[in-house]
């Protein structure tokens, strides 16, 4: 390429924009649109990201936390604390009833000093210290709770309530808790005593499940690192776990990295879409350009020159479309900040954030670069004869090889990049492979559609208006493929989302009473096991019971080697885990592989663990794993694999030890209790009165609160594939006002033939229903398949096709067309034949 070459292109694509906008303004809001989307996405994820990090102390509630589980820290362990912290607050978490006469209701309790809160301001209603309301009043200690749930059990300021067998006077309700997205999910609402008032309520006891917290205040100057690893050493056998300020709530980054992740490749889809509007636009631009383009090669333009004039335009427009996306995406977040951060429970900081738009940018680049370069590419092939014919209605040919070479490389390009962004390379190529496949799959449904509508055309005759619109969808030019592939793949979106939705509320509501318990009880002493079993195996409303011993520890080696370097991120090594013992092998457990241990063994300890979990971490028969327990590590070997299946809210533990393994350690036991629904609050009353120390878990109330968050998923999501159906109703309009001038030679020629405007009307509203229809099948039946996948191979649960969402897709294909088709019917109607005629000939 030579500069002389380079520089007569820039100035004929100068040229060429004088002409303005007309025939881009689809193609800029497509690319705008998309770019918007990602940009806007990316912006709120990092403002996110940067308020959990700049906000890490007062979200942990202090510069470093020491976690441990069942206990309260030892002597040693708190003299590590005095010696390297200014301060530290202790703080305990569990869960119990909140009971006020008959009512009850879960809570997450936490126990505090009165240190507490070292870092960041706790706010209360009516506004008091928090000292000053835990000190209680009339001879009660004082407790503070979250508005939702002293709204629930009749609550206000003043009254009492209990928590196991201690009273507690409310007063006052807590508007803002710093610390509370530290804390991540939680089953209750919040109550907040002091823990040294919990000594008479019975909660606190051996084997109670029950997290302690530790929360530092360090000099200036301190090192994080080395302190971690000076307490990890000291430490490392007694179940210690570590948090900082530099990820003060690490579920909820996680959180915003995956969810922010997986909605920009909903927002790539959006661009894909936007991208079919790109080329589109462009074909439909260089088909007006052919005597130009003809008559350049006739004065000795280079096939080279073409293309660069061509190409430059469009690149100079392509980077407009982007500007625009980026300030609407960039400053959309910013402006919308306050409303954005009174919905989240945790900090956010709005700004500018240049790596999300440079982000949005290189998507936006790469995909018009993929999508305008084939019809760009069939421009240099223009040769001086077609200022005799239409060579854009010729056959299509494939671009020259390198042009495929270069498309091929790009979209490698806008892969890796979105794997390398997002962090999940696998989800990644999971989205790209599925928005190829639909996109294939669209194409020749398309073409398809197109095939049979020119079949069907004949047998139409005694239809007029039918007719024309079956020979319109079936032509070469404007038939079905713009169409369908500019609406469908955003209805695809849709329909997936709409089916994965309808499922999970299908399978929580729908599927519960068959296949989870009504209750999770917690904390049962060894000795009120036999009256909790009396009271629930002989109430003939209970269907089911069971009960098991619970532990809860740390898996910390694997083989003699630190878990988390073998496991990695795995779920089984996060935090702690539930751990049971059983002597016999229980009746409901399944073996497939190894075999159980006698029941009356007594020897070294013996594992049986989940088999899905295992074959995840790569453990087999014979290997060895370190529980960390209550302080105390115990080594035992895998000797059986078994199936557990979590899907059914029932009991399950991924790791079973043998009795005595495990039988020494204070514990506690957990049962679930399967029962008719009205006889629910009596259980709960009965138990509750005879033990006012247990908890209960309504599992309805808890899946609910999970119901809640996939909802929020969902909606989140939806918004993504909304975007990518108003992109997908922006590609409608464009290839609606393309095929205007058609549609206006159709109409001029069949009202001089005789025909109604009414029956030209209709075979115009008939063609973009028909399209409207096919587009919405081919959407639905590609949907309900991604669904399928997902369900089965990811969320592991039944699949039915949910037939209300399946026809809202349907319907809303068949009215976007529909709307977009008469936007540009009027015109071509009003038209005087003569004129229109007069002109084509």
């Amino acid at each position: 390429m030579s500069a002389a070459s380079l520089r007569l292109a820039w100035r004929f694509a100068l040229r060429e924009l004088r002409g303005g906008l007309k025939g881009f303004r689809i193609f800029l809001a497509c690319l705008a649109l998309g770019v918007a989307v990602i940009a806007a996405i990316g912006s709120i994820r990092a403002s996110i990201e940067t308020g959990l990090s700049r906000e890490g102390a007062t979200i942990l509630g202090g510069d470093a936390e020491l976690n441990f589980t069942y206990r309260f820290a030892t002597e040693d362990e708190r003299a590590w604390l005095e010696q390297n912290a200014v301060r530290y607050s202790e703080i305990a978490e569990f869960r119990s009833m909140a009971v006020v006469g008959e009512e009850r209701g879960l809570t997450q309790v936490k126990a505090v000093d009165d240190l507490y809160p070292l870092k960041g301001e706790m706010q209360l209603t009516p506004p008091m210290p928090l000292a000053a309301a835990l000190d209680g009043a009339a001879g009660l200690p004082g407790a503070v709770m979250d508005r939702v749930l002293a709204d629930r059990l009749g609550l206000a300021p003043g009254d009492s309530f209990r928590l196991g067998t201690q009273e507690f006077r409310l007063t006052a309700l807590i508007a803002l808790e710093p610390d509370a997205a530290a804390s991540g999910f939680e089953l209750g609402p919040r109550t907040m005593v002091r823990t040294a008032d919990l000594d008479a309520s019975g909660l606190l006891q051996p084997g109670t499940l029950f997290d302690t917290k530790y929360r530092m205040d360090l000099p200036a100057g301190h090192d994080l690192d080395a302190l971690q690893a000076d307490a990890e050493a000291r430490f490392e056998s007694t179940g210690l776990r570590w948090r900082d300020a530099r990820n003060g709530a690490p579920g909820i980054t996680n959180f915003v990295e995956r969810l922010g992740a997986f909605l920009v490749l909903v927002g790539l889809s959006g661009l894909a879409v936007g991208g079919v509007g790109v080329s589109a636009a462009v074909r439909a631009y260089l088909a007006t350009k052919t005597g130009t383009i003809a008559t350049l090669r006739t004065l000795g333009a280079e096939r080279q020159v073409i293309f660069l004039t061509y190409f430059l335009q469009i690149g100079a427009l392509a980077l407009l479309g982007i500007a625009i996306g980026l300030g609407l995406g960039g400053l959309g977040p910013v402006l919308l900040g306050p409303l954005i951060a009174a919905q989240l429970p945790f900090p956010a900081v709005f700004s500018i954030y240049p790596s999300a738009l440079a982000e949005a940018a290189l998507y936006g680049l790469l995909t018009a670069f993929v999508f305008a370069l084939w019809p760009l590419a069939r421009a240099e092939r223009i040769r001086a004869a077609s200022l005799f014919r239409d060579a854009f209605a010729s056959r299509t040919r494939l671009p020259a090889p390198r042009y495929l070479l270069a498309t091929a490389l790009a979209l490698g390009l806008l892969v890796g990049l979105a794997a390398w962004f997002s962090g999940s390379a696998q989800l990644t190529l999971w989205t790209a492979g599925g928005l190829m496949g639909a996109l294939v799959v669209l194409l020749i449904a398309a073409l398809g559609i197109g095939y049979l509508a020119r079949r069907g055309a004949q047998p139409a005759r005694g239809l007029p208006a039918l007719r024309w619109a079956l020979s319109s969808i079936g032509s070469a030019r404007d038939g079905a493929v713009p169409a369908v592939l500019a609406l469908g793949l955003g209805l695809t979106v849709l329909a997936a989302i709409g089916q994965i939705d309808g499922n999970m509320r299908r399978a929580i509501a729908g599927n519960l009473p068959d296949v989870a318990p009504s209750y999770f009880f917690v904390d049962i002493q060894r000795e009120q096991m036999p009256g909790f079993l009396k009271r629930v195996e002989n109430d003939p409303a209970v269907t089911r019971v069971e009960n098991a011993p619970m532990l809860r520890g740390v898996l910390t080696r694997i083989n003699g080697q630190p878990a988390t370097e073998v496991a990695g991120d795995h779920w089984v090594v996060r935090g702690d885990r539930g751990i049971t013992y059983a002597a016999a092998q229980p009746a409901n457990t399944t073996v497939t592989a190894g075999t159980w241990w006698p029941e009356d063994y007594s020897g070294p300890p013996q594992i049986s663990f989940a088999a899905e979990e295992a074959e995840e971490l790569g453990l087999s028969l014979g290997d060895t794993l370190t529980l960390n327990i209550l302080g105390r590590d115990i080594t035992g070997t895998i000797t059986s694999l078994r199936n557990v299946d979590f899907s059914t809210a029932g009991m399950g533990f991924v790791m079973v030890l043998n009795e005595a393994a495990l039988a020494g350690a204070p514990h506690s036991f957990i049962a679930t209790v399967y029962a008719e629904e009205q006889a629910e609050a009596a259980i709960l009353r009965d138990l509750a009165r005879e033990m006012p120390n247990i908890t209960a878990i309504r599992v309805r109330d808890a899946l609910d609160r999970v119901a809640d968050i996939l909802k929020q998923l969902a909606a989140a999501t939806a918004y993504g594939a909304a975007a990518t159906l108003l992109t997908g109703f922006l590609v409608l309009l464009g290839t609606a006002a393309a095929g205007e001038p058609a549609r206006r030679y159709e109409a001029a020629l069949l009202k001089t033939l005789g025909a109604p405007r009414r029956q030209i009307l209709a075979s115009f509203a008939l063609r973009s229903a028909l399209l409207g229809a096919a587009a919405g099948l081919v959407a639905l039946a590609a949907g309900i398949g991604g669904a399928w996948a997902i369900n089965a191979y990811v969320f592991e649960t039944s699949y039915a096709v949910i037939w209300p969402n399946a026809i809202l897709v349907i319907s809303g294909g068949v009215l976007t067309t529909l709307l977009a088709g008469l936007i540009f019917a009027l015109r071509p109607l009003a038209a005087k034949p003569a004129r229109i005629l007069r002109a084509r000939e």
